[in-house]
């Protein structure tokens, strides 16, 4: 059996990133820069005002309070957009709404609740340094400072800072389009009737919502039946508009019914094998078309699907948009509160409830690879390595944090 990093480092290595490509903003959530961004002009743009209030001469208000107010008189208002110029002479104030251009002349605002609200004259009851309540050009950042660094996951507040500074586009890597294939002559879909031996079809369901989770694009495709036939039609079928290929059933190791396996076993480059990890030890991978497109063949228990997916699938998602900082699936110590078992020479992924606050994991009951229940009642995956067949309770373990 093949080690889990190594047949991770197997599939990484024949993964190509996809072609970047312009993206409109409000496509390219979940998109991977493709190139630094650098600001094209200073934020903000003009000096501000950060209040509702009073643009004035910060020496005109120094000694100012409630028992001796300073009273100024009001030239103007300036509403944010206002784009007309204006000048505060010492002596003179404009009112002014919170993002509105400061007036010449004017270094401070005083905020409307340290007056007296006037419209021709106002009373001021505090005093404040130059540049209070103003938030200057170039503040945030000026032109030519790096915004995001190439290889950022752009995520809303990215996007938001991207259209602060200008940009309706970017230059990023394209989500990838996943596409999920379940096969199986048991398989009905949701909600329809089922008869004796038949199941409804889950995997699918579940891992192209998985995919979507993890920002790509993703669609179910009908289940397909157990011919070899009809597994090579659904794979040509879905390649045109896929990046990545997922099916699931049909791998177990010496089933006479594993038309998957059959189906691909001499198409691209896909091949089979086991791997030491619990559940999800059957594995197959390759890249099958004309664009090299990856393929991942899963488990069909819906447990070791959803394992083999987190492991190895979202993995192969990031690197097809040239992201390899691994931010996802990262594992965290935590404490065992109840003693766990583990087959031998394999690394076992069990199910468990994570108490964040505390540090504690719970393993939950029912751990075998087609008991979904108890995965849905999981935010968390027991790591126990190889060689370990057995822990005690209070003993420290790594954990990965399920999305």
């Amino acid at each position: 059996m093949e080690s889990v990093e190594k047949y991770l480092s197997e599939v990484l290595a024949e993964i190509k990133p996809l072609p970047a490509g312009e993206l409109a903003l409000g496509e390219a959530l979940g998109a991977v820069l493709d190139g630094d961004v650098t600001a094209l002009w200073a934020l903000p743009a003009f000096d501000n005002s950060a209040m509702d209030g009073y643009a004035v001469l910060a020496a005109d208000v120094a000694g100012a309070s409630v028992d001796r107010p300073t009273i100024l008189e009001v030239v103007g208002e300036i509403p944010a957009g206002d784009t007309a110029a204006h000048t505060v002479e010492p002596g003179t104030c404009m009112r002014i709404m919170t993002g509105a251009p400061m007036p010449d002349g004017a270094d401070t605002v005083i905020p409307v609740e340290q007056t007296d609200g006037g419209s021709e004259t106002v009373s001021i009851y505090q005093s404040a340094e130059p540049g209070a309540s103003v938030r200057l050009a170039g503040g945030d950042a000026r032109p030519g400072d790096l915004l995001l660094a190439s290889g950022t996951r752009l995520g809303a507040v990215h996007l938001g800072l991207l259209a602060a500074g200008g940009r309706a586009s970017v230059q990023a890597r394209m989500l990838p389009r996943v596409t999920v294939i379940s096969t199986g002559d048991e398989l009905v879909d949701p909600g329809a009737e089922l008869v004796r031996g038949q199941i409804w079809e889950s995997n699918a369901t579940m891992l192209a919502a998985a995919a979507r989770h993890a920002g790509c694009p993703a669609r179910r495709h009908p289940i397909v039946r157990d011919s070899i036939d009809a597994v090579l039609a659904a794979v040509e079928e879905a390649l045109p508009d896929t990046d990545l290929l997922i099916t699931t059933g049909g791998v177990s190791m010496g089933g006479e019914h594993d038309v998957v396996k059959a189906a691909l076993g001499s198409l691209g480059t896909v091949t089979f094998r086991k791997v030491a990890m619990q559940p999800g030890m059957p594995q197959g991978f390759g890249v099958v078309g004309p664009a090299s497109t990856p393929i991942f063949t899963l488990p069909g228990n819906p447990v070791s699907a959803y394992v083999s997916f987190c492991l190895f699938v979202v993995p192969a998602l990031d690197a097809l948009q040239g992201h390899t900082a691994g931010e996802r699936g990262v594992s965290r110590t935590a404490t065992l509160t109840e003693p766990v078992r583990s087959p031998p020479d394999k690394r076992s992924f069990l199910r468990g409830i994570l108490d964040a606050a505390s540090g504690r994991v719970a393993p939950v009951t029912g751990q075998a690879s087609h008991q979904l229940a108890s995965l849905a009642r999981a935010n968390a995956l027991v790591i126990v390595p190889e060689p370990v067949t057995s822990l005690d309770a209070g003993s420290t373990v790594e954990v990965i944090e399920l999305p």
